[in-house]
């Protein structure tokens, strides 16, 4: 599918958002953030957390886990950089700036691949996917904490008519899972959990995880 976003709205959005991101967001992220880490250090020690931002999630995780991350805004980073000074966090292997479409990792490195409140921003979502699917190990699974645009209905229709004002503020508003489902079909996934988490449902935490080969 084309993209539809491009890379410099969302950096010029997120560098204004980096200094109040955590005001705004810390508490009402916090369930689904929480889900989140908790089905990826299920997985297995080694993490990749893409769009990592000011680092909410980093403290979050056990100190027998090892955790990369990256992020397209190397202002959100900085933040993030912070927290692991202030809460003395030695479990991260390193932060980078780094396009999701375009991950420097090497293949089949990541026990889990987590995607919190990302894939409705990049440029194009299935080829992030696709680049969680590539740097993630047999049997381990993509964990995505997004909000997910209705189907159908009023919500659906109002979603579709604010598109253009969320797009200057670098994000989607309309975003139906169907659109996983669909890639993760197409590539040989299973959606083993979709499940609505705080605030009324409104986030989403998904889990992928690939079909063994007969």
């Amino acid at each position: 599918m084309a993209a539809d976003y491009d890379l410099e709205t969302n950096i010029r959005a997120y560098k204004r958002w980096a200094s109040f991101y955590d005001t705004v967001y810390t508490r009402l992220l916090a369930v689904a953030r929480a889900e989140a880490v908790k089905a990826a250090v299920a997985c297995g020690p080694d993490i990749l957390e893409v769009g990592v931002g000011t680092g909410l999630s980093l403290p979050e995780y056990p100190p027998h886990v090892r955790v990369s991350g990256c992020d397209l805004s190397q202002p959100m980073l900085e933040k993030a950089f912070e927290k692991i000074r202030a809460h003395k966090i030695t479990n991260v292997l390193g932060l980078s700036v780094m396009d999701a479409c375009n991950l420097g990792f090497a293949p089949r490195r990541f026990d889990a691949v987590v995607a919190q409140f990302l894939l409705t921003l990049v440029p194009d979502p299935e080829q992030a996917l696709d680049e969680f699917q590539r740097v993630l190990k047999p049997g381990g699974e993509i964990i995505i904490a997004n909000h997910i645009g209705a189907e159908s209905g009023p919500m659906a229709a109002f979603e579709k008519a604010v598109a253009p004002i969320a797009r200057k503020l670098g994000w989607r508003a309309e975003f139906p899972l169907q659109r996983i489902r669909d890639w993760a079909t197409q590539r040989g996934f299973e959606m083993v959990a979709a499940d609505k988490v705080w605030p009324m449902g409104y986030f989403m935490v998904i889990r992928l995880r690939q079909r063994p080969k007969a």
